[in-house]
């Protein structure tokens, strides 16, 4: 299968290229730059441009988003116009132009911060409304929409609604807990804090289902992606241990109040995903690329 993927050398897309290689497609990137993976096709992709030729592909995966480095909420840093212009104009002309060229199926890298301001503890699932509370959180959800007419048209659509994203370290890219670990490291004040994660290698792997399951499976069009709960003291306990630091760990953070996403539908599908067993070995490939 010929796939695309738009944002192929940020941190997921580069997963992502990676995860589709090894299970046998032929994977073209799209991006400002070359992919570091050698296997893959190259087109130049940029969100304040055209799109690309799409023509031959018979899946698009758009996971394009720029943004202040390291930030997802709170991306648009000092410049919200400039950030919603790029990421939903770009978006509505990439996939306008999938839909013109004849690629039959796209998929998009959401985020769960379409469900923005519900109350702690609260499951979230697909078919709650979504009420974002970012700007992060409103472009996705309005290209969630763009998306949805398009499946109207007769094209195979599907959003994966993920939740916070870790695996291994990309060459040339900042570590998602980069600042955290140094913080610990030095001593610095670190508050209690808990969140929802996903291992990179596991929504790659959804994405390549979506990407080869029956049309009809894909429908309803929109899938959360989310794993675990993790503490941060549980993190920096494991990353204390293999750097054999002895600073105080934070306090525990409430995991109650943590609102958890339901992922059934994608479990149905044959989605599962690999828990914290994969912590150690993150920890320890950031500490190779330190």
């Amino acid at each position: 299968m010929k796939i695309a993927v738009a944002g192929a050398t940020g941190f997921i897309g580069h997963h992502a290229v990676a995860h589709l290689l090894a299970s046998g497609h032929e994977v073209t990137a799209l991006g400002r730059r070359l992919s570091l993976h050698a296997a893959a096709g190259f087109l130049p992709f940029d969100l304040d441009g055209p799109a690309p030729d799409l023509g031959g592909q018979d899946v698009l995966v758009h996971a394009a988003l720029s943004h202040v480095p390291g930030r997802y909420r709170g991306g648009e840093g000092e410049a919200p116009e400039d950030f919603l212009h790029r990421n939903l104009e770009g978006t509505l002309r990439l996939f306008e132009a999938a839909r013109d060229q004849g690629v039959p199926r796209i998929l998009f890298l959401s985020s769960r911060a379409v469900y923005g301001d519900y109350p702690p503890g609260t499951a979230l699932h697909e078919n709650l409304p979504t009420r974002p509370d970012t700007l992060y959180g409103e472009v996705k959800v309005r290209a969630e929409e763009a998306l949805a007419c398009l499946a109207a048209s007769g094209l195979t659509v599907a959003s994966l609604r993920a939740t916070g994203v870790y695996g291994p370290p990309v060459p040339g890219l900042k570590h998602k807990w980069a600042r955290l670990l140094d913080d610990f490291a030095h001593g610095r004040l670190i508050l209690p804090r808990a969140a929802t994660e996903v291992h990179s290698d596991d929504l790659a792997e959804a994405i390549r289902i979506l990407a080869v399951a029956e049309p009809g499976a894909l429908s309803p069009m929109v899938f959360n992606v989310s794993d675990f709960v993790l503490d941060q003291r549980d993190l920096l306990a494991q990353y204390a241990n293999l750097a054999g630091l002895e600073t105080p760990l934070p306090a525990r953070a409430d995991i109650h109040a943590v609102s958890m996403m339901r992922t059934d539908r994608l479990r149905r599908l044959g989605w599962r995903p690999s828990g914290p067993s994969r912590l150690r070995e993150t920890l320890e490939a950031f500490g190779q690329a330190r």
